[in-house]
Protein backbone atom coordinates (compact mmCIF):
# COMPACT_ATOMS: atom_id res chain seq x y z
CA UNK A 1 0.00 0.00 0.00
CA UNK A 2 3.08 1.96 0.78
CA UNK A 3 4.71 1.77 -2.38
CA UNK A 4 0.90 2.65 -4.14
CA UNK A 5 0.82 6.19 -2.49
CA UNK A 6 4.37 6.76 -3.14
CA UNK A 7 4.15 6.02 -6.88
CA UNK A 8 0.33 8.44 -6.51
CA UNK A 9 2.08 11.03 -4.85
CA UNK A 10 4.66 11.35 -7.32
CA UNK A 11 1.91 11.38 -10.15
CA UNK A 12 -0.19 14.21 -8.86
CA UNK A 13 2.75 15.87 -8.03
CA UNK A 14 3.79 15.92 -11.64
CA UNK A 15 0.30 17.45 -12.67
CA UNK A 16 0.94 20.53 -9.76
CA UNK A 17 4.37 20.87 -11.44
CA UNK A 18 2.27 21.17 -14.88
CA UNK A 19 -0.07 23.05 -13.60
CA UNK A 20 1.77 25.57 -12.53
CA UNK A 21 4.59 25.42 -15.70
CA UNK A 22 1.42 26.15 -17.92
CA UNK A 23 -0.13 29.20 -15.44
CA UNK A 24 3.29 31.11 -17.19
CA UNK A 25 1.58 31.04 -20.36
CA UNK A 26 -1.80 32.45 -19.32
CA UNK A 27 -2.30 35.97 -20.57
CA UNK A 28 -5.80 35.80 -22.16
CA UNK A 29 -8.58 33.89 -22.65
CA UNK A 30 -7.20 32.47 -26.00
CA UNK A 31 -4.45 31.19 -23.59
CA UNK A 32 -6.59 30.09 -21.28
CA UNK A 33 -9.07 28.28 -23.46
CA UNK A 34 -7.27 27.22 -26.67
CA UNK A 35 -3.95 27.75 -25.57
CA UNK A 36 -3.10 30.79 -27.52
CA UNK A 37 -3.75 28.11 -30.59
CA UNK A 38 0.15 27.39 -30.79
CA UNK A 39 0.07 23.57 -29.56
CA UNK A 40 2.37 21.35 -31.03
CA UNK A 41 1.09 17.95 -32.60
CA UNK A 42 2.39 15.80 -30.41
CA UNK A 43 0.67 17.82 -27.41
CA UNK A 44 -3.10 18.17 -29.65
CA UNK A 45 -3.39 14.83 -30.32
CA UNK A 46 -2.64 12.86 -27.38
CA UNK A 47 -4.65 15.09 -25.65
CA UNK A 48 -7.40 14.80 -28.48
CA UNK A 49 -7.53 11.04 -27.65
CA UNK A 50 -6.88 10.88 -24.44
CA UNK A 51 -9.72 12.89 -23.78
CA UNK A 52 -12.12 11.44 -26.29
CA UNK A 53 -11.43 8.08 -24.58
CA UNK A 54 -12.08 9.30 -21.09
CA UNK A 55 -12.27 6.54 -18.24
CA UNK A 56 -14.22 4.08 -19.91
CA UNK A 57 -11.06 3.06 -22.23
CA UNK A 58 -9.84 1.33 -19.25
CA UNK A 59 -12.55 0.76 -16.78
CA UNK A 60 -15.35 0.48 -19.31
CA UNK A 61 -14.22 -1.23 -22.58
CA UNK A 62 -11.88 -3.39 -20.42
CA UNK A 63 -14.85 -4.96 -19.10
CA UNK A 64 -16.89 -4.75 -21.79
CA UNK A 65 -14.33 -7.24 -23.14
CA UNK A 66 -14.69 -9.55 -20.52
CA UNK A 67 -18.66 -9.76 -20.52
CA UNK A 68 -19.05 -9.44 -24.71
CA UNK A 69 -16.04 -11.49 -25.84
CA UNK A 70 -14.82 -11.18 -29.36
CA UNK A 71 -17.62 -8.66 -30.41
CA UNK A 72 -16.78 -6.25 -28.20
CA UNK A 73 -14.10 -5.46 -31.12
CA UNK A 74 -16.42 -3.60 -32.95
CA UNK A 75 -15.99 -0.75 -30.65
CA UNK A 76 -12.58 -0.89 -31.65
CA UNK A 77 -13.39 -0.94 -35.49
CA UNK A 78 -16.26 2.08 -34.99
CA UNK A 79 -14.08 4.35 -33.03
CA UNK A 80 -10.76 3.69 -35.76
CA UNK A 81 -13.13 5.27 -38.73
CA UNK A 82 -14.44 7.99 -36.32
CA UNK A 83 -10.82 9.01 -35.84
CA UNK A 84 -9.80 8.09 -39.10
CA UNK A 85 -12.69 10.23 -40.45
CA UNK A 86 -12.09 13.16 -37.99
CA UNK A 87 -8.19 13.78 -38.17
CA UNK A 88 -8.24 12.66 -42.22
CA UNK A 89 -11.02 14.67 -43.84
CA UNK A 90 -12.96 17.04 -41.44
CA UNK A 91 -9.65 18.21 -39.10
CA UNK A 92 -7.87 20.91 -41.64
CA UNK A 93 -11.46 21.92 -43.02
CA UNK A 94 -12.11 22.89 -39.12
CA UNK A 95 -9.01 24.39 -38.39
CA UNK A 96 -8.88 26.99 -41.22
CA UNK A 97 -12.46 28.03 -40.73
CA UNK A 98 -12.05 28.58 -37.13
CA UNK A 99 -9.15 30.31 -37.46
CA UNK A 100 -10.37 32.51 -39.93
CA UNK A 101 -13.41 33.50 -37.56
CA UNK A 102 -10.94 33.98 -35.04
CA UNK A 103 -13.15 31.28 -33.12
CA UNK A 104 -11.91 30.00 -29.45
CA UNK A 105 -14.86 28.24 -28.62
CA UNK A 106 -17.52 25.82 -30.52
CA UNK A 107 -20.17 28.51 -29.78
CA UNK A 108 -18.15 31.14 -30.96
CA UNK A 109 -17.19 29.03 -34.55
CA UNK A 110 -20.81 28.42 -35.33
CA UNK A 111 -22.35 31.99 -34.77
CA UNK A 112 -19.59 33.37 -37.18
CA UNK A 113 -20.21 30.72 -39.21
CA UNK A 114 -23.62 31.33 -39.69
CA UNK A 115 -23.28 35.15 -39.62
CA UNK A 116 -25.62 34.98 -36.93
CA UNK A 117 -27.48 38.39 -36.08
CA UNK A 118 -28.83 36.84 -32.66
CA UNK A 119 -27.86 34.75 -29.50
CA UNK A 120 -30.11 32.14 -30.69
CA UNK A 121 -27.90 29.43 -31.64
CA UNK A 122 -24.56 30.61 -29.22
CA UNK A 123 -27.08 30.41 -25.87
CA UNK A 124 -28.84 27.01 -27.20
CA UNK A 125 -25.86 25.46 -28.22
CA UNK A 126 -23.98 26.65 -24.96
CA UNK A 127 -26.71 25.43 -22.76
CA UNK A 128 -26.66 22.02 -24.43
CA UNK A 129 -23.29 21.81 -23.75
CA UNK A 130 -23.21 22.87 -20.26
CA UNK A 131 -26.06 20.04 -19.15
CA UNK A 132 -24.27 17.21 -20.71
CA UNK A 133 -20.69 18.35 -19.87
CA UNK A 134 -21.83 18.23 -16.43
CA UNK A 135 -23.45 14.62 -16.48
CA UNK A 136 -20.22 13.22 -18.39
CA UNK A 137 -17.76 15.34 -16.17
CA UNK A 138 -20.08 13.42 -13.34
CA UNK A 139 -19.63 9.89 -14.28
CA UNK A 140 -15.91 10.61 -15.00
CA UNK A 141 -15.78 11.76 -10.74
CA UNK A 142 -18.00 8.62 -10.07
CA UNK A 143 -15.28 6.11 -12.18
CA UNK A 144 -12.48 8.16 -9.89
CA UNK A 145 -14.37 6.95 -6.53
CA UNK A 146 -14.67 3.66 -8.47
CA UNK A 147 -10.74 3.47 -9.20
CA UNK A 148 -9.87 4.41 -5.44
CA UNK A 149 -11.76 1.65 -4.35
CA UNK A 150 -10.75 -1.04 -6.25
CA UNK A 151 -6.85 -0.14 -6.19
CA UNK A 152 -6.47 1.00 -3.08
CA UNK A 153 -9.27 0.22 -1.21
CA UNK A 154 -9.82 3.52 -0.61
CA UNK A 155 -13.85 3.87 0.74
CA UNK A 156 -15.31 5.10 -2.56
CA UNK A 157 -16.58 8.77 -1.51
CA UNK A 158 -13.16 9.32 -0.27
CA UNK A 159 -11.91 8.89 -3.23
CA UNK A 160 -13.91 10.93 -5.71
CA UNK A 161 -13.28 13.66 -3.82
CA UNK A 162 -9.55 13.52 -3.68
CA UNK A 163 -9.59 12.51 -7.44
CA UNK A 164 -11.83 15.38 -7.87
CA UNK A 165 -9.58 17.93 -5.96
CA UNK A 166 -6.33 17.03 -7.64
CA UNK A 167 -7.99 17.93 -10.98
CA UNK A 168 -9.55 21.04 -9.86
CA UNK A 169 -6.46 22.14 -8.95
CA UNK A 170 -3.82 22.13 -11.59
CA UNK A 171 -7.06 23.23 -13.82
CA UNK A 172 -7.63 26.63 -12.11
CA UNK A 173 -4.06 27.18 -11.98
CA UNK A 174 -3.32 26.17 -15.68
CA UNK A 175 -6.36 26.46 -17.91
CA UNK A 176 -6.23 24.53 -21.66
CA UNK A 177 -2.56 24.47 -21.43
CA UNK A 178 -2.04 22.54 -17.91
CA UNK A 179 -4.75 20.21 -19.65
CA UNK A 180 -3.17 19.31 -23.20
CA UNK A 181 0.00 19.36 -21.30
CA UNK A 182 -1.06 16.81 -18.77
CA UNK A 183 -3.45 15.15 -21.43
CA UNK A 184 -0.17 14.07 -22.71
CA UNK A 185 1.94 12.84 -19.81
CA UNK A 186 -0.96 10.81 -19.16
CA UNK A 187 -1.89 9.82 -22.50
CA UNK A 188 2.09 8.49 -22.63
CA UNK A 189 0.71 6.96 -19.53
CA UNK A 190 -2.20 5.23 -20.44
CA UNK A 191 -0.05 4.10 -23.96
CA UNK A 192 2.48 1.96 -22.54
CA UNK A 193 0.17 0.58 -19.77
CA UNK A 194 -2.60 -0.47 -22.06
CA UNK A 195 -0.26 -1.98 -24.80
CA UNK A 196 2.28 -3.47 -22.04
CA UNK A 197 -0.24 -5.52 -19.87
CA UNK A 198 -2.10 -7.87 -22.28
CA UNK A 199 1.05 -8.98 -23.20
CA UNK A 200 2.71 -9.35 -20.10
CA UNK A 201 -0.82 -11.58 -19.20
CA UNK A 202 -0.69 -13.74 -21.79
CA UNK A 203 3.12 -14.70 -21.78
CA UNK A 204 2.70 -15.55 -17.70
CA UNK A 205 0.18 -17.79 -18.69
CA UNK A 206 0.09 -21.42 -18.78
CA UNK A 207 2.03 -22.70 -22.55
CA UNK A 208 -0.24 -23.66 -24.91
CA UNK A 209 -3.45 -21.43 -23.34
CA UNK A 210 -5.86 -21.55 -26.24
CA UNK A 211 -7.79 -18.27 -25.49
CA UNK A 212 -10.42 -19.58 -27.60
CA UNK A 213 -11.23 -22.31 -26.44
CA UNK A 214 -11.12 -21.26 -23.11
CA UNK A 215 -13.33 -18.51 -24.28
CA UNK A 216 -15.73 -21.45 -26.06
CA UNK A 217 -15.43 -23.15 -22.99
CA UNK A 218 -17.14 -20.70 -21.21
CA UNK A 219 -19.68 -19.43 -23.42
CA UNK A 220 -19.89 -19.98 -27.21
CA UNK A 221 -21.04 -16.57 -28.09
CA UNK A 222 -18.32 -15.06 -26.53
CA UNK A 223 -15.70 -16.46 -29.86
CA UNK A 224 -18.52 -15.05 -31.55
CA UNK A 225 -17.40 -11.35 -33.63
CA UNK A 226 -21.42 -11.10 -34.85
CA UNK A 227 -22.54 -11.30 -30.92
CA UNK A 228 -23.77 -14.79 -30.55
CA UNK A 229 -27.69 -13.75 -29.74
CA UNK A 230 -29.82 -16.39 -31.29
CA UNK A 231 -31.78 -13.25 -32.70
CA UNK A 232 -30.07 -12.22 -35.63
CA UNK A 233 -31.45 -8.81 -35.54
CA UNK A 234 -30.39 -8.58 -32.14
CA UNK A 235 -26.94 -9.08 -33.27
CA UNK A 236 -27.43 -6.63 -35.68
CA UNK A 237 -28.33 -3.88 -33.53
CA UNK A 238 -25.66 -4.79 -30.71
CA UNK A 239 -22.97 -4.52 -33.85
CA UNK A 240 -24.09 -1.30 -34.88
CA UNK A 241 -24.05 -0.54 -31.18
CA UNK A 242 -20.79 -0.81 -30.21
CA UNK A 243 -19.10 0.41 -33.75
CA UNK A 244 -21.60 3.67 -33.71
CA UNK A 245 -19.54 4.93 -30.65
CA UNK A 246 -16.73 6.08 -32.96
CA UNK A 247 -19.51 8.99 -34.29
CA UNK A 248 -18.64 11.08 -31.23
CA UNK A 249 -15.19 11.86 -32.59
CA UNK A 250 -16.79 13.59 -35.79
CA UNK A 251 -16.87 16.72 -33.89
CA UNK A 252 -17.32 16.45 -30.24
CA UNK A 253 -16.36 19.82 -28.52
CA UNK A 254 -14.07 18.56 -26.21
CA UNK A 255 -11.90 16.88 -29.34
CA UNK A 256 -12.08 19.84 -32.07
CA UNK A 257 -11.09 22.18 -29.81
CA UNK A 258 -8.03 21.07 -29.93
CA UNK A 259 -7.97 21.45 -33.58
CA UNK A 260 -8.52 25.16 -32.62
CA UNK A 261 -5.44 25.04 -30.51
CA UNK A 262 -2.79 23.35 -33.04
CA UNK A 263 -0.08 25.81 -34.27
CA UNK A 264 -0.84 24.96 -38.28
CA UNK A 265 -2.39 22.43 -41.00
CA UNK A 266 1.03 20.95 -40.72
CA UNK A 267 0.73 19.77 -37.11
CA UNK A 268 -2.16 18.16 -37.82
CA UNK A 269 -0.73 16.18 -41.05
CA UNK A 270 1.72 15.08 -38.15
CA UNK A 271 -0.47 14.80 -35.29
CA UNK A 272 -3.18 12.03 -37.33
CA UNK A 273 -0.80 9.37 -37.45
CA UNK A 274 -0.14 9.33 -33.96
CA UNK A 275 -4.02 9.68 -33.07
CA UNK A 276 -4.68 6.27 -35.68
CA UNK A 277 -1.73 4.65 -33.70
CA UNK A 278 -2.40 5.45 -30.29
CA UNK A 279 -6.47 4.58 -30.65
CA UNK A 280 -5.87 1.43 -32.48
CA UNK A 281 -3.52 -0.18 -30.04
CA UNK A 282 -4.97 1.18 -26.76
CA UNK A 283 -8.94 -0.74 -27.83
CA UNK A 284 -7.00 -3.52 -29.08
CA UNK A 285 -5.33 -3.87 -25.64
CA UNK A 286 -8.55 -2.86 -23.56
CA UNK A 287 -10.50 -5.08 -25.21
CA UNK A 288 -8.05 -7.94 -25.09
CA UNK A 289 -7.11 -7.33 -21.62
CA UNK A 290 -11.20 -8.25 -20.67
CA UNK A 291 -10.70 -11.17 -22.51
CA UNK A 292 -7.94 -12.16 -21.45
CA UNK A 293 -9.38 -11.46 -17.78
CA UNK A 294 -12.82 -13.23 -18.23
CA UNK A 295 -10.74 -16.80 -19.29
CA UNK A 296 -8.84 -16.25 -16.09
CA UNK A 297 -10.93 -15.50 -13.69
CA UNK A 298 -13.63 -18.44 -14.77
CA UNK A 299 -10.86 -20.81 -14.41
CA UNK A 300 -10.20 -19.24 -10.77
CA UNK A 301 -14.24 -20.28 -10.09
CA UNK A 302 -14.99 -17.27 -9.77
CA UNK A 303 -18.53 -15.38 -10.96
CA UNK A 304 -18.04 -13.04 -14.01
CA UNK A 305 -20.64 -10.71 -12.96
CA UNK A 306 -19.57 -9.89 -9.17
CA UNK A 307 -16.18 -9.60 -10.59
CA UNK A 308 -16.59 -7.05 -13.23
CA UNK A 309 -19.25 -5.15 -11.00
CA UNK A 310 -20.17 -1.64 -11.24
CA UNK A 311 -17.46 -0.88 -13.54
CA UNK A 312 -15.23 -3.46 -14.24
CA UNK A 313 -12.33 -1.80 -12.91
CA UNK A 314 -11.53 -5.41 -10.99
CA UNK A 315 -10.68 -6.33 -14.34
CA UNK A 316 -7.34 -4.12 -14.44
CA UNK A 317 -7.00 -4.59 -10.69
CA UNK A 318 -7.02 -7.90 -10.27
CA UNK A 319 -5.30 -8.55 -13.39
CA UNK A 320 -2.02 -6.51 -12.19
CA UNK A 321 -2.19 -7.65 -8.43
CA UNK A 322 -1.90 -11.01 -10.47
CA UNK A 323 1.02 -10.65 -13.04
CA UNK A 324 2.61 -7.35 -11.88
CA UNK A 325 5.30 -6.51 -9.21
CA UNK A 326 4.07 -4.16 -6.81
CA UNK A 327 6.38 -1.21 -8.52
CA UNK A 328 4.12 -1.52 -11.63
CA UNK A 329 1.01 -2.44 -9.95
CA UNK A 330 1.09 1.22 -8.16
CA UNK A 331 1.87 2.52 -11.79
CA UNK A 332 -1.20 0.79 -13.02
CA UNK A 333 -2.94 3.08 -10.70
CA UNK A 334 -1.85 6.32 -12.33
CA UNK A 335 -2.74 4.88 -15.12
CA UNK A 336 -6.26 4.28 -14.67
CA UNK A 337 -6.55 7.90 -12.91
CA UNK A 338 -4.96 9.30 -15.74
CA UNK A 339 -7.52 8.02 -18.39
CA UNK A 340 -9.87 9.49 -15.91
CA UNK A 341 -8.87 12.94 -15.16
CA UNK A 342 -7.45 13.80 -18.98
CA UNK A 343 -11.51 13.78 -19.65
CA UNK A 344 -12.02 15.77 -16.83
CA UNK A 345 -9.86 18.40 -17.29
CA UNK A 346 -10.93 19.39 -20.65
CA UNK A 347 -14.28 18.60 -20.18
CA UNK A 348 -14.24 21.37 -16.97
CA UNK A 349 -12.18 23.48 -19.48
CA UNK A 350 -15.21 23.37 -22.26
CA UNK A 351 -18.22 23.75 -20.19
CA UNK A 352 -16.39 27.09 -18.30
CA UNK A 353 -15.49 28.73 -21.51
CA UNK A 354 -19.37 27.78 -22.76
CA UNK A 355 -20.45 29.74 -19.44
CA UNK A 356 -18.02 32.85 -19.47
CA UNK A 357 -17.41 33.47 -22.75
CA UNK A 358 -20.32 32.12 -24.69
CA UNK A 359 -23.02 33.38 -21.85
CA UNK A 360 -21.69 35.93 -19.89
CA UNK A 361 -19.13 37.63 -22.01
CA UNK A 362 -20.38 38.07 -25.58
CA UNK A 363 -24.31 38.46 -24.18
CA UNK A 364 -23.74 40.34 -21.24
CA UNK A 365 -20.69 41.86 -19.84
CA UNK A 366 -19.28 42.89 -24.19
CA UNK A 367 -16.81 45.18 -22.41
CA UNK A 368 -14.85 43.21 -19.89
CA UNK A 369 -11.28 42.35 -20.53
CA UNK A 370 -9.27 39.39 -20.85
CA UNK A 371 -7.91 39.71 -17.39
CA UNK A 372 -11.39 39.87 -15.63
CA UNK A 373 -12.84 36.72 -17.42
CA UNK A 374 -9.65 34.62 -17.00
CA UNK A 375 -10.30 35.21 -13.05
CA UNK A 376 -14.56 34.60 -14.00
CA UNK A 377 -13.33 31.69 -15.61
CA UNK A 378 -11.73 29.89 -13.11
CA UNK A 379 -14.54 30.61 -10.78
CA UNK A 380 -17.26 29.15 -12.73
CA UNK A 381 -14.81 26.10 -13.06
CA UNK A 382 -15.19 25.79 -9.65
CA UNK A 383 -18.77 25.38 -9.50
CA UNK A 384 -19.74 23.42 -12.71
CA UNK A 385 -17.04 20.98 -10.82
CA UNK A 386 -18.90 20.92 -7.51
CA UNK A 387 -22.13 20.70 -9.32
CA UNK A 388 -20.96 17.54 -11.59
CA UNK A 389 -19.60 16.37 -8.03
CA UNK A 390 -23.01 16.44 -6.14
CA UNK A 391 -24.75 14.32 -9.46
CA UNK A 392 -21.60 11.52 -9.11
CA UNK A 393 -22.52 11.46 -5.49
CA UNK A 394 -26.36 10.88 -6.21
CA UNK A 395 -25.83 9.11 -8.47
CA UNK A 396 -23.63 6.10 -6.45
CA UNK A 397 -26.17 6.37 -3.83
CA UNK A 398 -29.21 6.01 -5.94
CA UNK A 399 -27.74 3.32 -8.31
CA UNK A 400 -24.94 1.27 -6.43
CA UNK A 401 -25.63 -1.56 -9.49
CA UNK A 402 -24.33 0.88 -12.17
CA UNK A 403 -22.46 0.28 -15.02
CA UNK A 404 -19.25 2.70 -15.41
CA UNK A 405 -19.53 2.13 -19.33
CA UNK A 406 -22.91 3.00 -20.33
CA UNK A 407 -23.24 5.84 -17.70
CA UNK A 408 -20.27 7.36 -19.20
CA UNK A 409 -21.42 6.80 -22.79
CA UNK A 410 -24.72 8.57 -21.89
CA UNK A 411 -23.02 11.88 -21.50
CA UNK A 412 -20.44 11.44 -24.38
CA UNK A 413 -23.58 10.43 -26.62
CA UNK A 414 -25.26 13.86 -25.73
CA UNK A 415 -22.80 15.75 -26.14
CA UNK A 416 -22.27 14.05 -29.70
CA UNK A 417 -25.61 13.88 -31.20
CA UNK A 418 -25.83 17.65 -30.19
CA UNK A 419 -22.36 18.74 -31.98
CA UNK A 420 -21.43 16.08 -34.03
CA UNK A 421 -23.73 16.41 -37.23
CA UNK A 422 -23.98 20.26 -37.02
CA UNK A 423 -20.31 20.30 -37.06
CA UNK A 424 -19.73 17.93 -40.05
CA UNK A 425 -22.99 19.98 -42.08
CA UNK A 426 -21.07 23.11 -41.56
CA UNK A 427 -17.63 21.74 -43.17
CA UNK A 428 -19.42 19.63 -46.12
CA UNK A 429 -22.60 21.89 -47.26
CA UNK A 430 -22.83 25.20 -48.29
CA UNK A 431 -26.61 25.05 -48.23
CA UNK A 432 -26.92 24.34 -44.13
CA UNK A 433 -28.54 27.34 -42.66
CA UNK A 434 -28.76 28.64 -38.79
CA UNK A 435 -32.78 27.50 -38.44
CA UNK A 436 -31.12 23.97 -39.91
CA UNK A 437 -28.56 23.91 -37.29
CA UNK A 438 -30.47 24.62 -34.07
CA UNK A 439 -33.09 21.90 -35.66
CA UNK A 440 -30.03 19.71 -35.34
CA UNK A 441 -29.13 20.22 -32.07
CA UNK A 442 -32.03 20.70 -30.46
CA UNK A 443 -33.62 17.18 -32.04
CA UNK A 444 -30.25 15.46 -30.95
CA UNK A 445 -30.63 16.56 -28.09
CA UNK A 446 -34.17 15.41 -27.20
CA UNK A 447 -33.81 12.23 -29.14
CA UNK A 448 -31.24 10.91 -26.88
CA UNK A 449 -33.21 11.57 -23.42
CA UNK A 450 -36.65 10.29 -25.96
CA UNK A 451 -33.98 6.94 -26.38
CA UNK A 452 -32.49 6.25 -23.21
CA UNK A 453 -35.94 6.97 -21.06
CA UNK A 454 -38.64 6.10 -23.49
CA UNK A 455 -38.25 3.78 -26.16
CA UNK A 456 -35.36 1.36 -24.15
CA UNK A 457 -38.28 1.07 -21.73
CA UNK A 458 -40.64 -0.68 -24.54
CA UNK A 459 -41.64 -4.31 -24.18
CA UNK A 460 -41.86 -4.70 -27.21
CA UNK A 461 -38.50 -3.33 -29.07
CA UNK A 462 -36.71 -1.95 -26.07
CA UNK A 463 -34.09 -4.70 -25.90
CA UNK A 464 -33.19 -3.68 -29.49
CA UNK A 465 -33.30 -0.13 -28.75
CA UNK A 466 -30.08 -0.64 -26.08
CA UNK A 467 -28.46 -2.81 -27.72
CA UNK A 468 -28.22 -0.04 -30.16
CA UNK A 469 -28.04 2.37 -27.56
CA UNK A 470 -28.67 6.24 -28.24
CA UNK A 471 -25.92 7.56 -30.18
CA UNK A 472 -26.53 6.15 -33.80
CA UNK A 473 -30.43 7.02 -33.93
CA UNK A 474 -29.84 10.37 -32.17
CA UNK A 475 -27.10 11.37 -34.95
CA UNK A 476 -29.34 10.20 -37.54
CA UNK A 477 -32.41 12.38 -36.69
CA UNK A 478 -30.56 15.55 -35.73
CA UNK A 479 -28.66 15.24 -39.31
CA UNK A 480 -32.77 14.59 -40.71
CA UNK A 481 -33.81 17.58 -39.23
CA UNK A 482 -30.43 19.83 -40.00
CA UNK A 483 -31.80 18.46 -43.75
CA UNK A 484 -35.26 19.40 -43.51
CA UNK A 485 -35.33 22.77 -41.58
CA UNK A 486 -32.54 23.64 -44.13
CA UNK A 487 -34.58 23.10 -47.02
CA UNK A 488 -37.18 25.24 -45.53
CA UNK A 489 -35.27 27.69 -44.66
CA UNK A 490 -31.87 28.09 -46.58
CA UNK A 491 -29.29 30.38 -45.70
CA UNK A 492 -29.34 33.62 -46.63
CA UNK A 493 -27.50 34.12 -50.04
CA UNK A 494 -25.16 37.40 -50.70
CA UNK A 495 -27.94 39.04 -52.37
CA UNK A 496 -29.94 38.69 -49.50
CA UNK A 497 -27.16 40.06 -47.30
CA UNK A 498 -26.76 43.10 -49.50
CA UNK A 499 -30.70 44.15 -49.63
CA UNK A 500 -31.26 43.82 -46.00
CA UNK A 501 -28.01 45.97 -45.91
CA UNK A 502 -29.34 48.38 -48.69
CA UNK A 503 -32.52 48.56 -46.94
CA UNK A 504 -30.50 49.62 -43.49
CA UNK A 505 -28.71 52.39 -44.71
CA UNK A 506 -32.73 54.04 -46.05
Amino acid sequence: MLTKIIVLAIYISCLFIIGILASRRIKSMSDFYVGGKNMGFWAVAFSARATGESGWLLIGLTGMGALAGLSAYWVVLGELLGVFISWFFMAKKFKNKSDRYGSITIPDYLQSHFKSTTHTLRILSASVLSIFVIIYVSSQIDATGIAFESFLGMNYFHGALLGFSIVLIYIFIGGFVAAVWSDLFQGLLMFFGLVLLPIVVYFSMDSGHDIITGLNAIDPSLTSIWGGHEDMWMNVFTMLGFAMIGLGFLGSPQVYVRFMSIKNEKEIDKGKWVAIVFTLMTDAAAVTIGILARVIFTENGQDPETVFGVGATDVLSMMTENFLPLILIAIYVAIVLSAIMSTIDSLLVIASSAITRDFYQKIFRPELTDKGLTKISRIVTIIMAFIALAIAMVIAIVSPDRQVFWVIIFGWSGIAASFCPVIILTLFWKGYSEQGAIASMISGFLSIIILKFGLQNLESVGDYFKALDVLAPSFAVAMLFGYIFSKIYPPKTNSDSKLKEHNIQI
